[in-house]
C-alpha cells in the first residue's frame, strides 16, 4: 500500500501517453473555465437568462473534477501509488 518501495521506470512510450492524457486533461479543464467566463460576458449583456446560465455552469464543478479524477487515477495507477482508507497516499 502506499507508495512504491522501489525506483519506478517508465518506457518512452508510457511517458508519451501520461503526457497525452495530461494534455487532454489540461485542454478540458481549460474549456471547462472558458465556459465560466463566457457565461460572466453573457449574464452582464442578458442577466434575464441568469437562471439558464446558472443551470449550465452548476454542472461544470463535477466535470472538471471528473477530469482531474480521471487523470490523477491513471497517474497513480501508473506510478503504483496506493491510497489508504482515507485516501491519502502512504
Amino acid at each position: 500500500m502506499g507508495l512504491p518501495q522501489h525506483p519506478v521506470t517508465l518506457t518512452p512510450e508510457q511517458i508519451a501517453d501520461l503526457n497525452r492524457k495530461l494534455s487532454a486533461m489540461r485542454h478540458s479543464v481549460n474549456n471547462h473555465l472558458a465556459l465560466f467566463a463566457a457565461a460572466g460576458e453573457i449574464l452582464q449583456i442578458k442577466p434575464e437568462s441568469a437562471s439558464r446560465v446558472a443551470g449550465y455552469l452548476q454542472e461544470r464543478p463535477a466535470q472538471i473534477s471528473q477530469e482531474i479524477r480521471r487523470f490523477s487515477d491513471e497517474f497513480e495507477r501508473v506510478f503504483g501509488i496506493t491510497r489508504d482508507a482515507e485516501g491519502e497516499a502512504k
